[in-house]
């Protein structure tokens, strides 16, 4: 793709029914890459689990505690700040790449110089190490941020997630190679340092842009002023969802962080393969849809809705099967992760929910408040690990579930202030989702505990059967419970349209008035489905 034309004025453009059918195909083929990712990073979970030890990767968590945030500047920020704005040119453009790369080398040079720093903080001289290897991972990111943001901008989904796939399968194979070689924690490094290099290459290959030197381009300035505002949000949000990495890393031992960190991951696997695929699509096209607020909200709420049918049956599913998929994948020597995974669970749903308000903030244009809300969501979320730490990392997993409790209502409501847009129908759009799951998962658990020859049994075939027999319980319970209180199949036939209109060559018919009928707006396919993550290491 050649981004700008002769005049360097930004060319790919879509509009109205094409905007629309590549949203939802960009959707679409990003959570299959996500899913193909995912098939990927179990096959190498499987294996690296076999040949490293839970300290190999709590020492690796150590550190990517502190350089995720560093490799993310600009990602988050510049990301958005080309997606969002109207008009970008060539020079426009040039200026911020070289803002972000000269920023990526500063921050490299002190991370990798503040490794001795974290080592001592953690009492783990393997740290220091660990940290130098991984401060590549900084210089190299920053180098393809603007390439990869004018490719969302252009809304070229397939080739990103090709080039997300690959990076990820190249990451696997350094890191299997070199755990097979015996190189401990330096196996993850390597894998990481990998990855992102793949991405980078990538990223010039399919965006044929070359940045001119830097020169007065009018917008500079407001454009380096939203993308600070989206990343000092990023930073406190990031800091409240590694907080916890940090106490338990501090207050236990690497081992103790790294059974901790196989449980997050499971935790928070269904938030990187739903909404974090398709964070660029949702920023993208609402931004453009700003200007018509009925049709902003109609596909936002139809939007959440389906993010909370499945998300919510994921979240119950998981609490009562995930033990079972950890020793199952990890092996028998992770259970301590299972026990820890139980409180977890219950957060999960709510947890994808509560990840969409960040839709409503950047794609208004209202990254300060979005910062500011990451200011009260790290006071709140840090206060509770705090308080649960005394419970070691059972108790920092109770916080997170209870922090979503606490946050999600708030998040809606300050989110939406700017637009009217009230909690009532976001409530509308979830609750019966959330009631569902909540009476499908206690009478499930109820059943299963009457059949002791299955929730007794030991082994892995037994911990194979049993998750397949407790998800096909919970599967008819929950999509029974909600066709009884939808009073029909509406929300199921929602999501089966959103599929057939995601795979390859499907005709996306356009919202409204098709073939002579109304499509009511609750019933509208939804054109994106959301955004908000945290940033986790390719650790296997």
């Amino acid at each position: 793709m050649k981004p700008f034309d002769a005049n360097g004025n930004f060319a790919p453009a879509a509009e109205g029914r094409e905007l629309r059918h590549l949203a939802i195909q960009g959707a679409g083929v990003s959570v299959l890459s996500h899913g193909m990712a995912f098939a990927i990073q179990v096959v190498a979970t499987v294996v690296l689990a076999r040949l490293l030890t839970p300290s190999d990767y709590g020492v690796v968590t150590m550190v990517t505690t502190f350089s995720l945030l560093l490799t993310s500047f600009g990602l988050n920020g510049f990301t958005e700040g080309v997606l969002q704005r109207d008009d970008i040119d060539h020079f426009l453009v040039s200026n911020l790449f070289w803002i972000n790369l000269s920023m990526g080398l500063l921050l490299t040079v002190g991370f990798a110089s503040a490794g001795s720093l974290l080592a001592r903080f953690f009492g783990n001289p393997h740290v220091r190490h660990a940290a130098a290897g991984m401060s590549l991972t900084i210089l190299i990111s920053s180098s393809s941020v603007l390439h990869l943001a004018l490719l969302k901008r252009a809304m070229r989904f397939p080739a990103l997630s090709a080039t997300s796939v690959i990076a990820q399968a190249v990451s696997v194979t350094v890191s299997i190679l070199l755990g097979l070689a015996g190189w401990g924690y330096w196996a993850l490094v390597a894998g990481n340092v990998a990855q992102q290099l793949s991405m980078s290459v990538g990223a010039w290959t399919l965006c044929r842009w070359t940045p001119s030197f830097p020169r007065r381009a009018p917008g500079t300035a407001s454009m380096v002023r939203f993308a600070m505002n989206v990343y000092s949000h990023f930073t406190v949000s990031y800091a409240a969802m590694n907080l916890d990495n940090l106490l338990v890393g501090w207050r236990f031992n690497a081992r103790s962080l790294g059974f901790y960190k196989k449980a997050f991951d499971l935790f928070y696997l269904p938030a990187n393969q739903l909404l974090s695929p398709v964070g660029a699509v949702a920023v993208s096209a609402l931004s453009r849809l700003r200007r018509d607020p009925i049709q902003f909200q109609r596909y936002f709420l139809s939007g959440l809705s389906i993010i909370a049918l499945v998300g919510m049956a994921i979240g119950a599913d998981l609490t009562l099967v995930g033990p079972d998929l950890i020793r199952l994948i990890l092996g028998p020597r992770w259970d301590v992760s299972g026990h820890i995974f139980r409180f977890f669970g219950p957060g999960i749903g709510l947890m994808l929910v509560y990840g969409t308000h960040g839709w409503l903030h950047l794609s208004i244009g209202k990254a300060d408040r979005w910062f500011r809300w990451g200011i009260i969501e790290l006071v709140v979320t840090g206060s509770l690990f705090v308080l649960g730490l005394r419970w070691g990392p059972v108790g920092v997993a109770t916080a997170w579930t209870t922090s979503f409790c606490v946050l999600t209502i708030p998040a809606f409501w300050y989110a939406g202030k700017p637009i009217n847009f009230g909690i009532m129908p976001v409530l509308g759009a979830t609750w019966k989702f959330f009631v569902s799951s909540l009476l499908s998962g206690c009478v499930c658990a109820e059943v299963s505990r009457g059949i002791p020859s299955l929730m007794s049994a030991s082994g892995p075939l037994a911990a194979a059967l049993r998750a397949v027999v407790v998800s096909l319980m919970f599967g008819a319970l929950y999509l029974a419970s909600v066709v009884l209180l939808h009073g029909g199949f509406a929300p199921l036939r929602r999501l089966v349209n959103l599929v057939r209109d995601t795979l390859p060559g499907a005709h996306v018919q356009p919202a409204g008035r098709t073939s002579g009928e109304t499509v009511e707006p609750a019933a509208a396919t939804p054109l994106i489905l959301g955004k908000e993550e945290r940033s986790v290491p390719s650790e296997g």
